[in-house]
């Protein structure tokens, strides 16, 4: 897929999608607002109205187990919000 890993479809982002034309993606760490914006429009065929991004960095973690003290870390990823123009609409549940 390039720079969209995959589509954000929770609860929060279904009543975000209805109200406001927002959408979620999981997207590559390095990709900016111009080229997150490109590939939405590329791939599902609408006009971006605007771009958010959010950057997440993973949380040390560490568990018990028979071993001993196992310790690690969770993934960094990002996170970009596109709302969309006009009355374009964007189905994740059409190929199922």
């Amino acid at each position: 897929m390039g720079i969209l890993i995959k589509p954000l479809v929770t609860e929060k982002m279904t009543v975000l999608g209805d109200k406001l034309n927002r959408y979620g993606f999981l997207v590559e760490r390095e990709a900016n607002k111009v080229e997150i914006k490109k590939a939405v429009e590329q791939m599902y065929g609408v006009s971006v109205k605007d771009v958010n991004t959010v950057n997440y960095h993973g949380k040390r973690k560490s568990r018990y187990t028979k071993a001993g003290l196992q310790t690690g870390r969770t993934n960094h990823y990002k996170k970009a919000f596109v709302t969309l123009a006009g009355d374009d609409k964007i189905d994740f549940y059409s190929n199922i």
